[in-house]
């Protein structure tokens, strides 16, 4: 698929999956996007956890009261470790928020619906909940969760702003 027509075409997907396996070399693909994407100082701060196994899947679901979730053939855990470097900063958001975006746009070019859960993920605990019922070690923090598959119905991107509203050119 056309990189720009992935970008257009890519939407935060809240509808149900058809129970349809994905091909572990499709995962595999939407894996390595995330990466390969920028990492600061090249610290390479995320990781991730690709759930498939059904009772495993269940007890995530237990978490979270969606449809998407509840229903989604695969699930990717994103968590990320804290880096400070010597000059007193970090960038696990920025690598973390770089790997998701390719994610997601992966998951378009193949055909796939997902969606990015990241404020539910950090309400009521479901980010320790994760971490313990996936074995993600203590250093590291769970910052989203990632259904992805084979959307029931059909969606579209949000409406955007005009170009204009935002963007500003100083030549």
């Amino acid at each position: 698929m056309d990189f720009f027509k992935v970008i257009n075409d890519r939407h935060s997907y809240r509808g149900s999956f058809k129970d349809t396996v994905i091909p572990e070399a499709d995962l595999i693909k939407i894996l390595d996007a995330g990466i390969r994407a920028p990492s600061g100082c090249n610290a390479q701060t995320t990781s991730f956890v690709v759930v498939t196994n059904p009772s495993l899947r269940n007890e995530i679901t237990k978490l979270f009261n969606s449809e998407t979730i509840n229903t989604a053939p695969a699930i990717i855990v994103v968590y990320t470790k804290k880096v400070t470097f010597d000059f007193g900063l970090n960038f696990e958001l920025e690598d973390y928020g770089a790997a998701v975006e390719n994610m997601l746009l992966a998951a378009t070019a193949l055909g796939y619906a997902s969606l990015w859960v990241d404020g539910n993920t950090r309400l009521e605990g479901k980010d320790t909940a994760l971490a313990k019922l996936l074995d993600i070690p203590k250093d590291m923090q769970v910052r989203t969760v990632i259904p992805v598959g084979i959307p029931t119905m059909t969606g579209k991107q949000a409406q955007r702003r005009t170009f204009d509203e935002r963007v500003m050119w100083r030549r």
